[in-house]
């Protein structure tokens, strides 16, 4: 990766990333490239290999082959590590300690200046949405709030990469909607957010680019609206007969639901068209119901199983 300047190297880059535990292949060559300073989504159904991905890139792990880099440096390597800021999905942090205590903690070992852990600790507990009770025992803390807890932590030191697996899993509703100008406001000062999530409303919400991961290899990888560019248009027919029926998957794929036709693949300019030859046929169309296809409906079409 030499010859290169920091802002063409990508905040996360994998080749051919391959992880096995015994006979159980986690990690199948995964190549991926996450550039910086974007909101990265994550995606796979339970053990497609994600938080396997995310341990070997953090150096918690050992790849049993291929390579992988964090900001440039090789997986692991101290320097980057520094650099990084981590949300796992299982944490627990001591419960007789305080929020601000915990904070403190993390700062020794990040090996931050102490004369900055006043402000580190104060700009991170603001971010995470706790500031009032930073000093409030974590024993008396909901699970919500240990996981805002978990994101501080995760800010300390303006890392210029943030891992986080699973952020909003104990959020509810709202902390899920005060959850999304956080993320944003990461990558407006250029950090790069990798964000692993089964959430997909949320993912749709706040990502730039996604990867979706399926036992071990990404089925997809690109910017969101390019994943979400198939169209889908649903009509209300009645009075199909055998001919009537042939019309739309001429136009695209075709699902039934009773007298409801969704076509997929249909670009809206031939809306017009389609409804015409059905009228023409004897049909009668009651509704048109132009849609964009959603990243629950993609995903389903990416995954095993669900690949038309």
């Amino acid at each position: 990766m030499s010859g290169r300047t920091t802002g063409d190297v990508p905040a996360v880059e994998t080749r051919g990333l391959v992880k096995r535990y015994g006979r159980t292949v986690a990690l199948d060559g995964l190549t991926m490239s996450v550039p910086r300073g974007e909101i990265f989504g994550f995606l796979g159904p339970n053990g497609a290999g994600k938080t396997t991905a995310i341990k070997v890139l953090l150096g918690l792990t050992a790849a049993t082959g291929g390579e992988a880099w964090v900001l440039g440096r090789p997986a692991g390597d101290l320097a980057a590590r520094r650099r990084t800021g981590y949300l796992p999905e299982m944490f627990r942090y001591q419960a007789w300690l305080t929020g601000r205590e915990v904070l403190g903690v993390h700062c020794r070992l990040l090996g931050l200046p102490r004369s900055s852990w006043n402000g580190e600790i104060r700009s991170a507990l603001e971010t995470a949405g706790i500031a009032d009770r930073g000093g409030d025992r974590v024993a008396g803390y909901s699970k919500g709030m240990q996981q805002r807890l978990g994101l501080a932590v995760a800010l300390l030191g303006r890392p210029e990469v943030v891992f986080l697996d699973e952020p909003t899993s104990a959020l509810d509703p709202v902390g899920r909607l005060e959850m999304r100008p956080v993320l944003r406001a990461l990558r407006d000062r250029g950090a790069t957010v990798f964000l692993n999530s089964h959430m997909l409303s949320e993912v749709e919400r706040v990502c730039d680019r996604v990867a979706i991961l399926d036992h071990g290899r990404v089925t997809f990888m690109g910017r969101l609206d390019e994943l979400l560019e198939e169209r889908i248009v649903r009509l209300h027919v009645t009075g199909l007969d055998e001919v009537a029926r042939a019309i739309p998957g001429r136009y695209g794929s075709v699902a039934a639901d009773g007298e409801w036709l969704e076509v997929r693949g249909l670009a809206p300019e031939r809306i017009p068209d389609l409804v015409a030859e059905l009228v023409a046929a004897g049909a009668r169309v009651h509704a048109v119901e132009p849609r964009q296809a959603s990243l629950e409906q993609r995903f389903q079409d990416l995954v095993a199983g669900g690949a038309r």
